[in-house]
């Protein structure tokens, strides 16, 4: 026992290198966000000067417009308008990516048919054709529907480039389910629903969380597409982020903006890193 514990501890130790080599990587994905937070607190901030000359703090009060986060969180801003819109558009896409992929997943995982390696090239297409020339192709055609900016137009092209990446992730866990559990099931007198409420759907919960919540991310940060159908009428964090920085200057106010877009990609990370874990994906959610 005691020669377990000091091989575990030896093996958790890290060397000098292994130490520098972590600090340097965590520096390179943290760094950038540093100047940004500055940014978010500064009224003048002028090269070569490493620090702002004057804070936003300083300045607040002789104002008469809001600054910085002042501004960000008033209404003129239209902050909170954008979040509710890119939440409500992220949540409607993900439900309806996952009822459309599951069973696609289902079917391309456990089923050989002709056409099959044809297809899910197809499905990649997405991911391959710049966003661009999918906005141009798709906004023709939604303006003589009247869909172009709309909700439900965002709505459905942001499915486009969604669905490929759900599939994927879909088809993988459901390589990896196997059908011994299911089968085991059915022999022992369980319904087709049974199996799939009490057997499948268990263990399929971590990787449809996972791809929901991945989906979630995807939709919330797409730009482009959300630009060419949203028309103007409707605004989301990466519309209204862009619309701020388009003049090629990073303000306080874009920069508080800027770090308001990240919030949902930490709060997903966090919930993925409580809730998906490598033991989730072997034992389901049950245990």
């Amino acid at each position: 026992m005691a020669r377990r514990q000091i091989k575990t501890a030896l093996n958790t130790r890290l060397s000098t290198f292994q130490k520098i080599y972590l600090l340097l990587i965590a520096g390179f994905i943290l760094g950038p966000f540093i100047p940004l937070i500055i940014q978010s607190f500064a009224f003048r901030w002028a090269w070569p000067d490493m620090l702002p000359s004057t804070w936003w703090l300083e300045q607040r009060e002789k104002s008469l417009l809001p600054l910085a986060w002042d501004y960000v969180l008033s209404p003129y801003s239209r902050v909170w308008e954008a979040t509710i819109n890119t939440v409500f558009i992220g949540s409607v896409v993900t439900v309806i990516c996952l009822a459309i992929c599951l069973p696609a997943a289902r079917v391309l995982a456990r089923e050989k048919f002709r056409g099959k390696a044809a297809f899910e090239f197809f499905l990649s297409m997405p991911l391959i054709v710049p966003e661009a020339a999918i906005g141009i192709a798709l906004l023709m055609i939604f303006i003589s529907l009247g869909l172009a900016g709309s909700y439900l137009g965002i709505i459905i092209v942001h499915l486009i480039p969604t669905i490929p990446y759900m599939i994927r992730m879909l088809t993988a866990v459901y390589q990896g389910l196997g059908r011994d559990f299911e089968e085991q099931a059915m022999i022992l007198g369980a319904s087709r629903w049974q199996v799939m409420r009490l057997v499948t759907l268990p263990m399929l919960l971590p990787g449809v969380v996972a791809g929901a919540l991945f989906t979630f991310l995807v939709s919330t940060n797409i730009f482009l597409l959300t630009f060419f159908m949203g028309q103007g009428k409707i605004i989301t964090l990466p519309t209204l982020l862009f619309s701020k920085i388009a003049g090629g200057t990073l303000d306080a106010s874009a920069a508080g903006i800027t770090l308001v877009v990240t919030i949902p990609g930490i709060i997903l990370l966090l919930i993925t890193e409580r809730f998906i874990k490598e033991e989730a994906f072997g034992k389901g959610f049950g245990n």
